[in-house]
């Protein structure tokens, strides 16, 4: 736990607009945190560029998980070092991208990103805001790549403007492509978006920086925004998704103010380019609280503004079986997140999307719900509903369709042919569909049953399984319960 601390500056009683101008410090014999819970690599980095003569603090999240007595994902390092300066300290360096230059200080397959002090001055409530993307968001190499790839791929006629400096370019609505100001420590708390991600550890004395009140929220577990929460939101709408996130995450209660504009700003969500929204996505519900992930989405009214074709389906009256599985294979998420295993988009979309699948797929006429080709043009038509907000690598979307292509077969094995599936490179992540189906009454228990016993019985013994199979009823559309009644139609060997 955190140790109390008698509050001199930015009480939480009192409505917060703007950091401080100087930080309050905090002592070392007043905080918990211990370079032991600190990562080697991470050490080395902010000792490497003290000894430079720069400044260097951990900052973000890793401060906050330290606070909480939880293990840090990653370890982000701040810096009055400019890239070209922190690279000629490390030769296991590499600058990546274009709108933010960061640093990256490679150690195996581990990686501290640095990042240099920026001057984004926040506009004053009631201005037109400039919309500032979040540099505190975590994001792997590839994942930003291809965010900015997507972000600067502009319409034609979208006008650049630059400010005087030359070092910050905009887009006609005034969302920041370009930003490499640098600034001081002082200025930089402008860049974090909640006060429990504003603390700076600072390497020279060991010691926490707070501007915002920061360690009194984490210490009362509460989430709260820097400034104006209608400003900070309209500055960059993917904020409302954190603070989602970190409720779900953290089990942090949302500050009343904080709270209280997602409601009314939830479809500026819109305006966020999909390849953003998609590395937001998998934050949300890949790091091991994906059921809390759904339930704040849900109660926030967010997930209509990032999965409408979901939201829709799950709020239908037939979206309850949907749900079910939904819930069930997040569930089975958590566990391989909470176990170390790894864990695929592709298996998360075709959750997702189940629901919005399942309609496209009964809207077709039910002899032909087996057919391959309906089932894949409903999944490429839910993606590409999906997809008008929120990105899906096409790596992605192609396991999503031979997990679905699948189910029929799975559904209705024919003799040896089984054995041709049991080798299929998605097998796995298509049996696993079934078996959620099938605890959801979608799909016939006995039958993942048998699945089940053909991949753990001897080579030889799967012979009599295999001579065993007859005659089978059709499998069910995917939103159809096991045993429910069907309309009198022309029957076939069923869809997925």
């Amino acid at each position: 736990m955190l140790k109390p601390i008698e509050l001199n500056l930015n009480s939480p009683a009192a409505p917060l607009q703007a950091p401080a101008t100087t930080a309050r410090i905090i002592p070392r014999s007043d905080h918990t945190i211990s370079r032991s819970g600190i990562s080697p690599n991470a050490l080395r980095v902010l000792y490497r560029l003290r000894e430079g003569g720069f400044q260097a603090f951990l900052v973000g999240g890793c401060v906050r998980d330290l606070l909480l007595g939880i293990e840090p994902k990653d370890f982000d390092v701040a810096t009055d070092a400019l890239p070209e300066e922190v690279r000629k300290l490390f030769r296991n360096c590499r600058l990546i991208g274009r709108r933010f230059r960061l640093a990256h200080v490679y150690f195996g397959r581990d990686i501290i990103e640095v990042a240099t002090f920026r001057a984004a001055t926040a506009p004053s409530p009631g201005q037109d805001p400039l919309p500032d993307a979040d540099p505190d968001a975590e994001e792997d190499e590839e994942s930003q790549i291809e965010r900015e790839d997507a972000e600067l791929a502009e319409p034609a006629d979208a006008a650049v403007f630059a400010d005087a400096d030359t070092e910050r370019l905009f887009d006609k609505t005034g969302r920041i492509i370009y930003d490499n100001v640098y600034g001081t420590v002082d200025e930089d708390v402008w860049r974090r978006d909640f006060t429990a991600n504003a603390l700076y550890y600072n390497i020279a004395d060991f010691s926490l920086w707070d501007y915002v009140g920061g360690a009194e929220d984490i210490a009362a577990r509460r989430l709260r925004l820097i400034g104006d929460p209608d400003t900070r939101y309209r500055e960059d709408p993917v904020r409302m998704l954190r603070a989602a996130r970190f409720e779900a995450k953290l089990g942090f209660d949302l500050d009343p103010a904080t709270a209280e504009p997602l409601a009314r700003l939830r479809g500026r969500l819109a305006d966020v380019p999909p390849a953003r929204l998609f590395d937001e996505t998998l934050k949300l519900f890949l790091n091991g609280c994906g059921v809390r992930s759904l339930e704040v989405l849900r109660r926030r009214g967010l997930l209509a503004a990032l999965l409408p074709t979901v939201d829709a389906y799950l709020e239908s009256d037939r979206g309850a079986s949907a749900e079910a599985l939904l819930v069930r294979g997040l569930a089975n998420t958590d566990r391989r997140v909470s176990d170390g295993k790894a864990v695929t988009p592709s298996f998360l979309f075709a959750l997702l999307l189940y629901g919005p699948i399942a309609r496209l797929i009964e809207a077709a006429p039910p002899e032909r719900w087996h057919d391959t080709a309906t089932i894949l043009d409903a999944c490429d038509r839910a993606v590409r509903d999906a997809q008008k907000h929120v990105l899906i690598p096409r790596r992605f979307s192609l396991g999503l369709r031979e997990m679905f292509a699948l189910q029929p077969r799975l559904e209705h094995p024919r003799g040896r042919r089984a054995l041709r599936v049991l080798e299929h490179p998605r097998f796995r992540a298509a049996y696993d569909l079934l078996l959620l189906r099938a605890q959801a009454g979608l799909a016939p228990p006995e039958r993942a049953d048998w699945w089940k016993r053909l991949q753990e019985v001897a080579p030889a013994e799967r012979e009599p399984m295999l001579d065993a199979l007859g005659g089978e009823a059709a499998p069910r559309p995917p939103g159809a319960r096991h045993g429910a009644r069907r309309r009198r139609r022309p029957r076939s060997a069923g869809p997925v």
